[in-house]
């Protein structure tokens, strides 16, 4: 049963969420990817969100560009923690993506990481550290690769 829900606005932003996914993989993190807007599907996204839990989704992971209302709906539809990750597919080059990530009101949050695929590989890491405090296999396959990392 998928653990996390990846989910980007739009189907031009697959490139950068492979890098998601590889990560997730990489950590055996199950997951579920679904394509779908914010502004141009917006009760596809009400009804993604209010199902999730029941559905065994615990975090979810949203990538959108421009506008990037994507992780923000998710969040105003669910208290699962939401993981923005903003995309430059503008030509302010991410920088609004990641300004309407960050910029969330108090009481809706979602977390912010860096635009691109830096963003999406740090989503899934952060993602591995949410969950790995419920799952011990998680945490466990987290912390081998960040002992991989420190013996580079």
């Amino acid at each position: 049963m998928p653990l996390v829900g990846v989910i980007m606005g739009s189907s031009s932003d697959e490139p950068t969420v492979n890098e998601t996914v590889k990560v997730l993989e990489e950590l055996e993190v199950d997951y579920e990817v679904r394509v779908m807007s914010a502004h141009r599907a917006p009760d596809r996204v009400r009804e993604y969100a209010t199902t999730a839990r029941d559905r065994g989704i615990e975090v979810f992971i949203a990538a959108a560009g421009g506008a990037a209302a994507l992780p923000g709906v998710l969040a105003s539809w669910s208290t699962l923690p939401v993981i923005g990750v903003p995309l430059a597919s503008s030509e302010l080059k991410g920088l609004d993506a990641l300004m309407a990530v960050a910029q969330m009101p108090p009481g809706i949050p979602v977390a912010c990481v860096a635009i691109g695929s830096w963003g999406a590989r740090n989503a899934a890491y952060l993602a591995a550290e949410i969950l790995g405090i419920k799952h011990d296999d998680i945490r466990e396959s987290y912390e081998r690769y960040r002992a991989r990392l420190r013996e580079r």
